[in-house]
């Protein structure tokens, strides 16, 4: 949630408005969407913000139009724009992430205001888990203080908003093994994530095997709690 005392961060010009007139801009600015395309290590990724903070990320699908178009159908109001600095901020460490450097993404800003209240719970918990670690959906069902809502957590992450954010890749099935996901590419895309980050699902040798060199960190996979 947004700091009461912290201008919104797409409120670029706002000084420059005489006083009888920054409440209008606010107004205006507010209910406005901005997003961008971005380049990372495993293709052109999405990012849509508001004032409040990061609405969506967008992981890349089969061409940077398609990434695009995604985008619009799922924001139709949005605006392709240049990144505010919280926005741009974000977006490097995103990137540095995908490129096998550790990153902590914990002090983005994500606009979760129209997230589940079970759900917000579920991606706090995701959010802790750092690069190179993994839960499982047990695992973050016991840290709410339920195990029988494991369902619930896939059911939850399954319908993410921001990716890498909130890393949702990091979630593995019972006994470690590989687990679904939702993002073009499916697991193969969240392999390669896992892979990046040196971790690794034991029902997954063989895939590691078959993907491209250069998603690989020179360390030994491993499965490491948070």
């Amino acid at each position: 949630m947004q700091s009461a005392n912290k201008v919104p961060f797409c409120l670029s010009g706002y000084d420059a408005f005489p006083p009888v007139a920054q409440h209008h801009y606010i107004d205006c600015i507010m209910t406005k969407l901005g997003f961008a395309i971005f380049e990372t290590a495993i293709g052109r990724c999405g990012i849509v913000w508001s004032s409040r903070g990061i609405v969506s990320v967008q992981l890349p699908e089969a061409s940077e139009r398609a990434t695009r178009n995604r985008v619009l159908r799922r924001f139709a109001a949005a605006r392709e724009a240049a990144p505010p600095a919280e926005v741009q901020r974000a977006i490097d460490d995103i990137v540095a992430l995908i490129s096998g450097e550790p990153r902590d993404l914990r002090h983005v800003r994500i606009d979760d205001d129209d997230v589940p209240n079970l759900h917000r719970r579920v991606y706090d918990v995701a959010r802790t888990i750092p690069p190179g670690g993994t839960l499982t959906y047990g695992e973050i069902a016991e840290r709410l203080g339920d195990r029988t809502l494991a369902r619930d957590v896939g059911e939850a992450l399954s319908q993410n908003p921001w990716p890498i954010i909130v890393p949702c890749h990091r979630v593995l099935a019972a006994g470690g093994k590989v687990g679904g996901f939702s993002s073009h590419g499916g697991i193969d895309t969240k392999l390669r994530l896992l892979s990046i980050e040196g971790a690794q699902p034991r029902d997954a040798p063989m895939l590691f095997d078959n993907l491209s060199i250069t998603s690989r960190r020179p360390t030994t996979p491993r499965r490491r709690r948070a």
